[in-house]
C-alpha cells in the first residue's frame, strides 16, 4: 500500500522552502522515517525545458508559453524523479515530503486562464499527472498564504532585479495567489495564514501550525 505524499505549497515568496526545511528537520527529531524531494530540480536533464521556460527563453511574461505547454515542462520533471528515486520506496510505504508538486501547476499555470477555463484545465492536469504519468496524488497539501504586498517585499529583499519570468510578475503573483485560495477550498488543501492580521508570523509559529496537521495524519496512518 503506498504510503502518505505532504506537499508545501505557496506562491512564490511565502516561505516553502524555509517550512520544507523545518518540516525535514522535525520528522528527524520525532524519528520518523521519510524521503524528500524538491521541485523544480534545477540543472537535472529532465529540467532542461522549465528552465528555459523561467529563464524567458520562449518569452519574457508567464503567458508566453500556455498553461498546458508549460505545466508538461515540469511534469516530466517529477516523473522522471518518481521513477528514478522515490517510485519504490513510496510504493511500499514509504512517507513522501515535497516542496512543490503537480500543485504547482495547479497554482501557477491555472492563473493564466479566464477562471471559467480554471475548471477544465485542473480536471485535465490532474488526469494527465495522476492517471496519465501515473504519479501518486498527494495525501496532504499545505498551501502558505502569504499576502501579495508581503511577498513582493521578501522577493525584492531575497533577489533584487533577478528572479524568474514568475517572481517578476507581481501582477501574475497576485493572480496565483487569489486563484490558489479557490483551489484550497475545491480540493481540500489546507490552507496556512502566514500573516493573520498582516504581520508575518515567526517561522516556528508557522511551522507549529503545520506541525499539528502532520501529526494527526501520520497518526491516522499509522506511521
Amino acid at each position: 500500500m503506498a504510503g502518505e505524499l505532504i506537499v508545501i505549497e505557496g506562491t512564490d515568496g511565502s516561505g516553502k522552502s524555509t517550512q520544507f526545511a523545518r518540516l525535514c528537520q522535525r520528522l528527524q527529531q520525532e524519528k520518523i522515517d521519510f524521503r524528500k524531494a524538491i521541485f523544480p530540480r534545477y540543472h537535472q536533464p529532465s529540467a532542461a525545458l522549465l528552465e528555459m521556460y523561467l529563464g524567458g527563453a520562449f518569452g519574457t511574461k508567464p503567458e508566453s508559453v500556455n498553461p498546458y505547454a508549460a505545466s508538461t515542462f515540469f511534469a516530466v520533471d517529477r516523473y522522471a524523479s518518481y521513477k528514478t528515486d522515490w517510485q519504490e520506496y513510496h510504493q511500499k510505504g514509504g512517507l513522501m515530503l515535497c516542496d512543490r508538486y503537480t500543485t504547482s501547476n495547479a497554482v501557477h499555470q491555472a492563473a493564466k486562464l479566464p477562471q471559467k477555463e480554471n475548471g477544465p484545465f485542473l480536471d485535465w492536469l490532474f488526469d494527465f499527472e495522476y492517471n496519465k504519468l501515473g504519479l501518486p496524488a498527494p495525501t496532504l497539501v499545505f498551501f502558505l498564504d502569504m499576502p501579495a504586498n508581503l511577498t513582493f517585499q521578501l522577493l525584492q529583499k531575497r533577489q533584487g532585479n533577478e528572479g524568474d519570468i514568475h517572481e517578476k510578475d507581481h501582477d501574475y503573483l497576485s493572480r496565483c495567489r487569489e486563484g490558489a485560495l479557490e483551489i484550497c477550498r475545491r480540493y481540500g488543501w489546507q490552507i496556512i495564514s502566514c500573516a493573520p492580521e498582516g504581520t508575518p508570523l515567526t517561522v516556528e509559529q508557522i511551522h507549529e501550525k503545520i506541525w499539528e496537521q502532520v501529526r494527526h495524519r501520520l497518526g491516522q496512518a499509522g506511521q
